[in-house]
């Protein structure tokens, strides 16, 4: 089972890394090709745009006859026949609707850009440009990943009436935040692949955490049937052994005898019928069929009682149990038996996790906090562990308990504890030392 598991998720892991060294490949490719597909719709806009422009600059209007053209001298004649250029016909902002109109054809809409007109016959600077230019055609020069320099030529068609007779011009436009308008076109499909990755790596946690989960599941399961087999066989192992003793006719003849293994056999149907009970408890318990029969208590009275039950083994163990009623007020709405088990159970994991050779003290104490009940059990035990102090109130979850070796159960009691608690409206809480003991509190609303 465990090869299987780790072998699965090894595949999985490797499979999920596969798909998102892929996906992250594939995206890089688009957006190297979606940029050029931008570079090559940002040439078609600027080609028809220039185009125009070209064609307007071409038409040379012939309003002078060849004879008055003979008369002047050609420096005059060549400065009346220059046709007009082409930031002498428009203005700035009628150029910028033209590449606004031409990129939303070629789907740059969104495209922000910025242009400018350079004539050859203008040494100085542009013939014109738009507000920014200056500003973006720095930083295009500084980063060309992120922004674009185009230059497109605005001569005059071959063979024209302006052809030769006005000066060279160039159209150059910069395009700021390429790589963000690349990243905007393809944001479903990267989005989407975010998306799909995402829902992969949830579906591989999912997976994982049900195998461990069954992995938990079995290993508990394991270990309730090995404490459930040792807690029921010791107690049929003690029966038999007192049947066979009854059946002995010297036994038989002995009423002392006889009265001391029938109340062996007694003692162990009621640890057996006990132990039962238990397991029953816990299935009603997660169906949450418990039903509470609450009644006004005096927790006081109801917990000197309950002490007075464990007074036999402390004797054994040489231990004691000091109760501090200190508490105002101490009746609560609860179930008397349900409140009572709870009790016994903390009484009971105190005097069983002792340390070795250290009798066992127990310390109970009772006060009010607001309109609230808190009970404090302390003992001197052999404590535990934050990782078992997180885990005590699982269901079926035993602690190590290093050397000890002859506590047994079913992981039960705790659990039992919690759920009582929760459902008359309380708390508890658990603190706890390795080598030193451990300390429950229980709050429950004052009646």
């Amino acid at each position: 089972m465990k090869r299987t598991f780790t072998l699965i998720t090894i595949l999985i892991t490797l499979s999920l890394l596969g798909i998102i060294v892929i996906q992250v490949s594939w995206i890089r490719n688009m957006l190297v090709i979606k940029k050029e597909q931008l570079r090559d719709n940002v040439n078609l806009a600027m080609f028809e745009v220039s185009d125009e422009l070209v064609a307007e600059k071409s038409k040379f209007p012939s309003v002078l006859t060849p004879k008055i053209l003979t008369d002047w001298p050609r420096e005059q004649m060549l400065g009346m026949i220059r046709s007009p250029t082409v930031a002498q016909r428009y203005t700035v902002f009628a150029i910028q609707e033209k590449l606004h109109k031409s990129f939303e054809k070629h789907g740059l809409k969104d495209t922000r850009f910025d242009f400018a007109i350079i004539s050859s016959a203008n040494s100085f600077g542009y013939e014109m440009q738009s507000a920014n230019f200056d500003q973006h055609y720095e930083k295009a020069r500084e980063d060309t990943a992120r922004h674009s320099i185009l230059v497109w030529p605005l001569v005059a068609l071959s063979g024209s009436d302006a052809e030769s007779l006005s000066p060279d011009e160039k159209l150059i436009v910069v395009i700021s935040d390429l790589q963000n308008f690349v990243l905007r076109s393809l944001g479903w499909m990267i989005v989407g692949a975010f998306l799909f990755t995402l829902i992969i790596i949830t579906a591989f946690y999912l997976t994982v955490r049900a195998l461990l989960r069954q992995k938990k599941l079995s290993e508990i399961k394991s270990d309730f049937i090995n404490n459930m087999t040792h807690e029921l066989k010791t107690p049929l192992a003690t029966i038999s052994l007192a049947v066979d003793a009854i059946r002995n006719p010297k036994v038989k003849g002995d009423p002392v005898r006889l009265e001391y293994f029938s109340s062996i056999i007694k003692d162990e149907n009621k640890r057996m019928n006990k132990q039962v009970e238990t397991i029953l408890q816990a299935a009603l318990l997660d169906k949450q069929e418990v039903q509470l029969h609450l009644t006004p208590i005096h927790v006081h009275d109801l917990m000197t009682s309950m002490l007075d039950n464990f007074k036999l083994q402390f004797d054994e163990k040489g231990g004691s149990a000091e109760l501090f009623l200190d508490a105002s007020n101490d009746r609560i709405n609860g179930d008397e038996v349900h409140v009572t088990n709870l009790l016994s159970n903390l009484v009971d994991n105190a005097i069983k996790y002792c340390r070795e050779d250290v009798p066992p003290r127990i310390i109970i104490h009772t006060f009010t906090k607001n309109h609230d009940l808190l009970i404090s059990i302390e003992d001197n035990g052999i404590g535990m562990n934050k990782e078992t102090l997180n885990r005590i109130f699982e269901k079926f979850y035993r602690a190590h308990t290093g050397n000890v070796h002859n506590v047994k159960g079913f992981g039960l009691g705790l659990s039992y504890v919690k759920s009582m608690t929760d459902a008359h409206g309380g708390r508890i809480i658990a603190e706890s030392t390795p080598g030193k003991g451990s300390k429950f509190t229980l709050e429950f609303p004052l009646l």
